[in-house]
């Protein structure tokens, strides 16, 4: 059994209370996390909250699928994770059995980084020096040394310059109240001597003021209209700013294309706007007896005989509608060349199982039931999706994962849609 292995062995049995001589002795895939993980997890006492956990499981084929050419551009996704949180899973700052898992996964990787290539992933390598300080590791892995960041005074320039945008305010607003104080003092001051001087009394000095009070009430309003059209304004702008939605709105799930034939009316059509488009109707399984009827534009790509049977990647929470007169309840992904010369389906992998969710490591979150339209939700999701150089289908570079591993494609960077 290789150091790293039994270094991983050493820590999760450390964490899991099993003795972790019943497994030093055996015969373990260097590698094999997930086969590791569930033999340990199976004479564990946590095995009923453990095993159901998909989110370590993630973490889990994350690293199973660690590449070895690539591991910088992984690494800088493992650094963006950890940017707002201590530690992989769980709250606080206990360390789960992911954080385990993937740290002898990427040691050997991280091990080898030189100092500039660390100080670009600064949020890694603090989870790596702690992680390595507080667990036991039986000494399999060498100590990285890690260089601390000094914090304090990014902190105190910051609140330096926080303190300088709100002094200005703060004058502006008492200057505001001290002139306002002043005016209405020089008013009443006007008036008592405009009084004074024609020497009139009683219902004299009240006509005299009556003009003076009305021309203070129509400023008065003149601001507060102002202020409300601003305040509008403001707010307008801010809910038209527009935020990143991220991919768990999507329902991605693997279906099974168990019929597939020509639009009745796609041919004509193409022919009649000469775009040379065709389409292609398919009955796509998603297991427990649901069925969908989808219509997509593979006809100048695919036949009917070569989807039928084939898995694919459907989006299932995309708004039904009719495509020439057609009822279409999903959508199909596929991945396309840069001149669209080429077009599939993505290939979910062998052992993948109808009706189960993709996932994407590092991301949670629950569907929307039906994606909005007028949000533009779906386009502003597709722009991230890509297969990368070994056709692996990604979302900002996560795989596309199932229980049997990634989603791919035959064709190397290309967009997905």
């Amino acid at each position: 059994m290789a150091a790293s292995t039994r270094g991983l062995v050493h820590a999760l049995c450390e964490h899991l209370s099993v003795d972790p001589e019943r497994f030093l002795s055996g015969n373990v895939g260097e590698h094999d996390y997930k086969s590791l993980y569930f033999n340990i997890l199976q004479l564990s006492e946590q095995k009923g909250s453990l095993e159901s956990n998909e989110e370590v499981l993630k973490w889990v084929s994350f690293v199973n699928n660690f590449p070895g050419d690539d591991h910088l551009a992984r690494l800088k996704v493992l650094n963006d994770d950890l940017a707002q949180r201590s530690i992989l899973l769980g709250n606080g700052l206990s360390p789960s059995v992911a954080d385990i898992i993937v740290f002898a996964a990427v040691h050997p990787y991280v091990s080898r980084l030189s100092n500039p290539e660390m100080q670009k992933l600064p949020n890694l390598m603090r989870w790596m020096d702690y992680i390595q300080n507080i667990k036991d590791f039986g000494g399999a892995f060498e100590m990285i040394s890690v260089e601390k960041t000094e914090f304090k005074h990014n902190f105190s320039e910051k609140a330096a310059k926080s303190e300088a945008k709100l002094e200005p305010k703060k004058d502006t607003k008492d200057s505001k109240n001290k002139g306002k104080l002043e005016t209405d003092s020089n008013t009443k001051k006007k008036d008592a001597e405009v009084a004074q001087v024609s020497g009139k009394t009683g219902e004299q000095n009240k006509k005299i003021s009556e003009p003076v009070e009305k021309k203070k009430k129509t400023e008065k309003k003149k601001t507060s209209e102002n202020e409300a059209v601003e305040k509008k304004k403001t707010e307008k702008e801010t809910a038209g700013k527009d935020t990143e939605v991220s991919v768990t709105a999507l329902n991605l799930q693997i279906g099974q294309i168990e019929k597939a034939w020509k639009h009745p009316s796609a041919d004509r059509w193409a022919y009649l706007t000469s775009c040379g488009f065709s389409l292609l109707v398919e009955e796509i399984n998603l297991g427990n007896g649901n069925v969908r009827q989808v219509v997509s534009g593979l006809a100048k790509y695919c036949s009917p005989d070569e989807l039928t049977n084939r898995l694919v990647v459907l989006i299932t929470n995309v708004k039904p509608g009719k495509l020439r007169d057609v009822m279409s309840a999903g959508l199909v992904l596929c991945a396309s060349s840069e001149d669209h010369t080429t077009v599939e389906p993505l290939r979910p992998p062998e052992g993948a199982i109808i009706g189960e969710c993709i996932s994407f490591a590092g991301y949670e979150g629950k569907p929307e039931d039906v994606l909005n339209p007028k949000k533009k939700q779906l386009e502003k999701i597709t722009p991230y999706l890509y297969t990368d150089d070994k056709g692996v289908a990604t979302y900002k570079g996560i795989p596309f994962m199932t229980s049997a591993g990634p989603c791919t494609s035959s064709i190397p960077n290309a967009g997905i849609k």
